[in-house]
C-alpha cells in the first residue's frame, strides 16, 4: 500500500513539472512572436541606401529629409540631428588633421547663425527652388586651425542647418620644420578642400521627402 502511495506521489510530482514546463515554453514563444510581430509592424524612420560604388543615399522620413554622400563617411544618428565623421589615414596621407566632421541639424524654431565676430565669407546657394544662406568662419588658436562652414535652410517653422567642421594641427606643433613642415600643411590643406567641397555637394543633394501618413487619432477607436 505505501509502494502505491509513493508511486501516486511521484507521478503527481512529475505531472507537475511537465505541466509547468510546457506553460513556461509556451509563453516563452507567445513573447517571442508578439516581439516579432510587434517588429514586423515598426516602420523605420531613416534608412540608408547604396547609390553607387562611392555615393550613398540617407533618407530620414520623420526629420522630412534625404542627402548623398560619399560612402566611406562614417554616419552617426541621433533623434534631431545625422552627422558624418571624414576619416583620414594620417600615415599614408602624412598629414596632421585633429577632426573632419559634416552635419545636418534639424530644429525648430527661426534660423539664425551663430554670434560670431569674424565671418570670412557669405553667400547664397540655390537648390532647385530652395535657396540657402551659408557662412564660413576660420580662426588659429594655440596650433590649431578651425574651419566651420554652415548653410541654412528655413520651411515654415523648422530650420535644416548643414555644418562642416574641421581641426588641423599644426606641424611645427609634431616637431615637423622645414620642407616636411609645408608638405604636411599642403596635404592638410588638400584634404580639408577636398573634404568641404563633398560636404558642398552633400548640400547640393538635398531634398525633402514626405514620409508614410500615420492614422488621425481622432478617428481611431481604442483596441480592446
Amino acid at each position: 500500500m505505501k509502494k502505491i502511495l509513493i508511486l501516486v506521489i511521484l507521478i503527481a510530482v512529475l505531472g507537475a513539472v511537465i505541466w509547468k514546463f510546457n506553460v513556461s515554453t509556451t509563453d516563452k514563444n507567445d513573447q517571442k512572436n508578439d516581439d516579432k510581430t510587434s517588429s514586423e509592424v515598426s516602420v523605420p524612420t531613416s534608412k540608408t541606401v547604396k547609390v553607387s560604388e562611392k555615393v550613398s543615399e540617407y533618407r530620414n522620413d520623420e526629420l522630412g529629409f534625404s542627402i548623398k554622400y560619399p560612402s566611406f563617411w562614417e554616419k552617426s544618428e541621433a533623434p534631431a540631428n545625422v552627422s558624418f565623421f571624414i576619416p583620414s589615414d594620417s600615415e599614408k596621407e602624412k598629414n596632421t588633421l585633429g577632426k573632419t566632421e559634416a552635419k545636418v541639424d534639424v530644429v525648430s524654431g527661426k534660423c539664425s547663425f551663430p554670434p560670431v565676430t569674424t565671418v570670412k565669407e557669405r553667400d547664397v546657394l540655390k537648390v532647385g527652388a530652395l535657396t540657402l544662406n551659408m557662412i564660413s568662419i576660420s580662426n588659429t588658436i594655440q596650433n590649431r586651425s578651425y574651419f566651420n562652414r554652415m548653410y541654412s535652410l528655413q520651411k515654415d517653422s523648422i530650420c535644416y542647418y548643414f555644418t562642416f567642421s574641421s581641426i588641423v594641427v599644426s606641424p611645427t606643433s609634431r616637431g615637423l620644420t622645414g620642407a616636411d613642415a609645408q608638405k604636411v600643411g599642403a596635404q592638410n590643406k588638400t584634404l580639408v578642400d577636398t573634404a568641404d567641397n563633398q560636404f558642398k555637394d552633400m548640400v547640393k543633394s538635398f531634398a525633402f521627402v514626405v514620409g508614410p501618413v500615420g492614422e488621425d487619432e481622432t478617428k481611431v477607436s481604442p483596441k480592446k
